[in-house]
């Protein structure tokens, strides 16, 4: 064994999930986390909402680790730059060299940001929410008195923005997105419209159908130039539009990059037993549904590929039968939006073709199933208490369907 050490690359949940899951596995030797936060792991989920409503402070989201993990050694503020897989050795930032029996991969993704082809203007007045540090400099933005803010992307962050953006008394919030309705692609149109009503009666301004361009302005943005010729004023802009996974530092080791981290079904990454990968970097099958490998974004999959990588890792390291069967986690996510909230168990992208009403009235409290070959895959609620509830019913359920064909 090269050292008795495991490596985990990357100190958000993921991360501080991994550290507690290997020693709940029964690793015994030194865990090393690693990352370029300067904070100890927090739940990022409330910086598109109670933070940026200036509603929570930072004390309120730091994530206490479990007494198990007390003795995890903890490198902040710094990064991994080069990894050499086969010699299991990373490499920091500062020329430090680290050797590991085995490796977590828990890197996450950092947001992507729009490339003008028109005009490009300042970087001054575009953000992304990505980290506390960005949920605050937006804040410090919104409270302007009469600003003026153009979201780019009608996707869960790109929603929660313009909820909390009106909720703190921004009266122009413009949400510009290519696709006809927000967030049509995870839901469906039966509850895409619905939330495209519910923004619209607060004052929420839609440009949809069309991308952006550029963007206008010396010192700081004025204006973004949508590709079908409108200028939209602008004081400050939030970029989401999507996602870019944080692998780079794995490049030149001969692995499945193309979309995150491939990994078998077992978390594994590539024909090495001895590294893993968890939380939204991973790209994996889950037995529930099919062998396609995908990543999934949703605040549940830290904690679920955690475990599983975890017990995986540690058996091999140990030589010891881990006892697990294939990765196959049910897929949670909510998303808050005014007095509403969008709750999902399952994976409804997998049944858009076969959406049904399950429960209630897309005008108010909604239940909304997801369907695959007649099975249902997922399920949805739009709407207050009653709502949500009425869709943890149906987790059992999920629980107990058989997988999909693949």
């Amino acid at each position: 064994m090269t050292a008795e050490r495991i490596v985990v690359v990357g100190a958000s949940m993921a991360g501080l999930r991994a550290a507690e899951q290997l020693r709940a596995a029964g690793w015994t030797g030194t865990i090393t986390v690693i990352g370029d936060e300067p904070h100890m792991p927090y739940n990022r989920p409330p910086l598109s909402k109670e933070v940026l409503a200036g509603k929570a402070p930072f004390e309120s989201l730091a994530l206490t680790p479990r007494a198990s993990a007390a003795d995890v050694e903890w490198r902040l503020g710094t990064s991994v730059t080069t990894t050499r897989l086969t010699e299991r050795v990373v490499v920091l930032d500062d020329g430090t060299e680290l050797a590991f029996a085995g490796l977590v991969v828990a890197t996450g993704m950092r947001p992507r940001r729009l490339r003008c082809d028109g005009p490009c203007g300042p970087d001054s007045g575009r953000h992304t929410v990505r980290t506390l540090a960005d949920a605050q400099g937006l804040r410090d933005e919104l409270t302007r008195p009469g600003v003026r803010v153009v979201v780019v992307g009608a996707g869960f962050i790109g929603c929660e923005v313009a909820a909390t953006a009106v909720g703190l008394g921004v009266t122009e919030v413009t949400v510009v997105d290519p696709e006809p309705l927000p967030m049509l692609r995870p839901l469906g149109e039966l509850l895409a419209r619905a939330l495209h009503k519910r923004h619209e009666e607060r004052g929420v301004r839609f440009a949809l159908g069309t991308g952006v361009l550029g963007f206008e302005g010396e010192d700081r943005v004025t204006g973004v130039v949508l590709s079908d010729g409108t200028v939209l004023a602008a004081d400050v802009v939030v970029e989401s539009v999507g996602s870019v996974a944080n692998t780079e530092w794995l490049d030149g080791n001969g692995l499945d990059l193309s979309d995150g981290v491939l990994t078998d079904e077992q978390l594994r990454v590539g024909d090495l037993p001895y590294v893993v990968a968890v939380g939204d970097v991973a790209r994996f099958p889950n037995a529930r549904y099919d062998s396609v490998p995908r990543r999934v974004e949703h605040w549940s999959i830290p904690g679920d590929t955690a475990k599983h990588a975890a017990k995986s890792l540690v058996a091999h390291l140990t030589g010891k039968d881990a006892e697990t069967g294939p990765f196959a986690p049910l897929p949670t996510f909510w998303s808050d939006q005014y007095e509403f909230r969008l709750q999902s168990f399952g994976a409804p992208v997998l049944g858009i073709g076969d959406v049904r009403v399950l429960d209630g009235d897309p005008d108010g409290d909604v239940l909304v199933g997801y369907h695959a070959d007649g099975c249902l895959v997922g399920v949805v609620a739009l709407g207050g208490h009653a709502a949500t509830t009425g869709a943890a019913r149906y987790r059992a359920q999920l629980l107990r369907q058989p997988a999909l064909t693949s």
